[in-house]
């Protein structure tokens, strides 16, 4: 699997990375130098006995996965603006560089997407980030049943 995108401030990848590290899911981490994924989770991955790889080339990452999971770069959570300018727009998802991955590839993103999946993507075979965003609803829901106690 590999994550793309804002790996140092993104919540999602956090605990994306660290429940796949209980199934055994090899990761390859793709971002920009200044956004690579923190220490801690690297660590957290390889004590679970995960292979995890970091780098910045997304077209070599994705010749061999199998999931793509996208996320968009967080202006709000950089410290300095100057600094953000510098990175957005980096990577973006689009047919072009699909030509390169498995024809099997599935794209995920937590929404709200800004710019780093062009929309012709989705209409094509890869793009589950809206069904994604769909069944997240129903299973928050069902979390929320067990913690309440409504469903036992």
């Amino acid at each position: 699997m590999v994550l793309l995108g804002d790996l140092k401030y993104g919540r999602t990848v956090h605990s994306l990375a660290s429940a796949l590290a209980k199934f055994g899911a090899n990761l390859s981490c793709v971002a920009p130098e200044v956004l690579q994924m923190p220490k801690e989770i690297i660590e957290y991955v390889q004590e679970q006995g995960v292979s995890i790889s970091q780098s910045t080339n997304l077209e070599k990452a994705i010749e061999s996965a199998d999931v793509l999971y996208v996320t968009r770069i967080q202006g709000e959570r950089f410290p300095d603006p100057a600094e953000y300018q510098k990175v957005v727009g980096t990577y973006r998802v689009n047919n072009e560089l699909l030509k390169g991955a498995s024809k099997d590839i599935i794209i995920m993103h937590p929404l709200p997407r800004v710019e780093e999946i062009d929309p012709e993507v989705d209409g094509t075979p890869h793009a589950v980030y809206f069904r994604q965003a769909f069944n997240g609803v129903p299973v928050r829901m069902a979390l929320l049943a067990l913690i309440l106690g409504v469903v036992k």
